[in-house]
């Protein structure tokens, strides 16, 4: 889709997590192949775009579930932002507490892994705000 079109304003909502486990503390991420929007994407936040008819954190908590078996409860909006790989994608994070379910890759995810927040940059190959990163460290 040209984006141009429209001018200002449209974008494509992407919804992202970051599933913070406080007692291991660490934080979810998958592992996505071919990603036909953004080819350098591998390693992410489970997410995905929101439906019209539904709440954002509702669209959250189910694309979560899709993609990695797990409950979450959504804690706190941490940051929105776009990419220079696509102008048009705008992301919300929010910071989610699992608290049930089975851990399990599913849809667009090909492997889950925990890792330690401050790791991040050296799984993620896209770009990371530093806002996020700065948060990240925090957790």
């Amino acid at each position: 889709m040209d984006f141009n079109i429209f001018g200002k304003g449209v974008f494509v909502v992407n919804l992202l997590a970051i599933v913070y486990d406080e007692k291991q503390k660490k934080i979810l991420i998958g592992k996505r192949e071919n990603d036909p929007n953004i080819p350098k994407l591998s390693w992410c936040f489970p997410g995905g775009r929101p439906g019209y008819e539904e709440d954002l954190e509702f669209s959250l908590i189910k694309e979560v579930k899709k993609k990695t078996g797990i409950e979450v409860r959504v804690k706190e909006v941490v940051f929105a932002k776009t990419y220079p790989e696509k102008q048009e994608f705008l992301s919300i994070y929010y910071l989610c507490e699992p608290y049930e379910g089975m851990e399990q890759a599913g849809e667009s995810f090909k492997e889950l892994m925990w890792i330690k927040p401050t790791e991040v940059t050296k799984y993620f190959t896209t770009s990371i705000h530093p806002k996020v990163l700065e948060y990240l460290t925090k957790l």
